[in-house]
């Protein structure tokens, strides 16, 4: 047997054990385990800009050919729970497309399987859109009520992580918990962006607070969450609609029973465009934080059939991924590459991310950039040059680390200069640009269609 980085132990070669599919007495809907799993998929993600623009942010890819979801999703099946609601909201359409009927997870079965829950206006209804986290699974007691499971996990859709939920699942049973959190320590300089906890030594929560500007340690909250089904079938109102902000707070100012788990591995929450981009690059290091090939316990993925990539004889391809689908006939620097790429002669891709079928035209170079699918770099375009880094004049709080970003199926104009912190938008083409041969750092280019 092999085991994870949280310690549990999972099949050997990335066999999936799919345990027996129990039902609750009284349901006509089989949970895996007891257990119902929810995966919170319907965030905007403002901050992540233009990548989280067109889709919602638990759908944006990464690592490659992989979206964010697909992290929650696989640690649900490798942790032996089948029965998987998720719940959508913004731009749901392209993960939608990617989740399907659950097959690359072996989630299109008759038994459990997953089901995708989108926001509806019903009789007597009197909204329909989430107003927070906690009222997504408000908005769909009906379909936790219709499985009567006995624990109800809830996970955020858009971090990066690999985690075995049983020990997780096993110490809210043993300590009789009506909730426990999933928790870990960050850099007290991220600790703001988290809800912030305080523990006794037996693990039960003392103190919660969500996201205060002067953090007072860094515990935080994963968005992790396991609840008792009865807990949270009374706990749950239209008053508290977030988690974090709302129901956990309430719950340990009630002296309810909240308890602690203590998360020892790789967890990153991918919500800004700096972290996105320094979490990709990551896993090209010689020890990244999360294992892709870890064979124990593998990342599922809607994956399409394609050509392996192609390295022409004048490449060079150095700490790179290079997805399947790809040709690359110039140069890629620690970079990855989705698939369907293509790299023409003389082009250097160097310290970015390029999504599915984006073609960086011959001597074009891209230097710290993350290009959305279908975008194309002209020929001779150089993309996120010098030394100016001033913060892009739209989005300063999302745009200052020195990233570019080109937008989904934008055409970039060959032989124009972009600088550092320019934003190109969606569905940018050539005329957008003007006759301007140089995009200034902290500009953007807007599409007039």
């Amino acid at each position: 047997m092999m085991r994870t980085r949280a310690g549990g132990a999972v099949a050997d070669r990335g066999r999936r054990q799919h345990p027996a599919t129990t039902t609750r007495h009284g349901s006509n809907r089989p949970v895996s385990n007891g257990v119902l799993t929810l995966i919170l998929a319907g965030g905007e993600g403002e901050r992540l800009s233009i990548l989280s623009q067109v889709r919602a942010k638990p759908g944006v890819p990464f690592g490659g050919k992989y979206r964010i979801i697909d992290f929650a999703l696989s640690n649900a099946v490798n942790s032996g729970l089948t029965d998987v609601g998720i719940l959508t909201q913004y731009a749901p359409r392209s993960l939608i497309d990617h989740i399907g009927v659950g097959r690359p997870w072996d989630l299109d079965r008759s038994r459990g399987g997953v089901a995708l829950l989108q926001p509806f206006i019903g009789r007597g209804r009197a909204r329909d859109w989430y107003r927070g986290t906690a009222d997504a699974v408000l908005q769909n007691l009906d379909f936790i009520a219709d499985r009567d499971p006995e624990l109800v996990l809830v996970l955020a859709g858009d971090h990066v992580y690999k985690m075995d939920y049983r020990p997780f699942l096993a110490l809210h049973r043993e300590k009789d918990a009506e909730v426990t959190c999933a928790v870990r320590t960050v850099p007290i300089s991220e600790a703001h962006r988290f809800g912030i906890l305080d523990v006794a030594d037996d693990g039960r929560v003392t103190d919660f607070i969500e996201k205060p500007p002067d953090p007072p340690s860094n515990l935080v909250s994963m968005g992790v969450y396991v609840f008792s089904w009865p807990a949270m079938r009374d706990l749950l109102s239209a008053e508290r609609v977030d988690f974090g902000r709302d129901v956990l707070p309430w719950m340990v100012r009630s002296k309810r029973r909240v308890y602690a788990h203590q998360f020892a591995g790789y967890w990153q929450d991918v919500g800004t465009v700096e972290s996105y981009w320094a979490t990709s690059l990551d896993l090209l290091s010689d020890d990244p934080g999360i294992e892709l090939n870890d064979l124990g316990w593998l990342i599922y993925t809607r994956s399409e059939e394609r050509p392996p990539a192609r390295i022409g004889p004048d490449a060079v391809v150095t700490r790179s991924m290079v997805s399947h689908g790809c040709v690359i006939d110039g140069t890629v620097e620690h970079s990855i590459l989705s698939p369907g790429v293509r790299v023409e002669r003389g082009a250097v891709v160097r310290d970015s991310i390029v999504m599915f079928d984006t073609v960086v035209g011959a001597n074009a170079v891209l230097d710290r950039v993350i290009s959305d699918k279908e975008a194309t770099i002209g020929p001779g375009a150089r993309v996120g040059v010098g030394d100016d880094l001033r913060p892009n004049r739209q989005e300063p709080e999302r745009l200052y680390a020195g990233i570019t970003l080109v937008g989904k199926r934008a055409r970039v104009p060959g032989g124009i200069e972009i600088g550092r912190n320019c934003r190109i938008d969606p569905g940018a083409v050539e005329r957008d640009f003007g006759r301007r041969r140089r995009v200034r750092s902290g500009e953007t280019v807007t599409s007039e269609a």
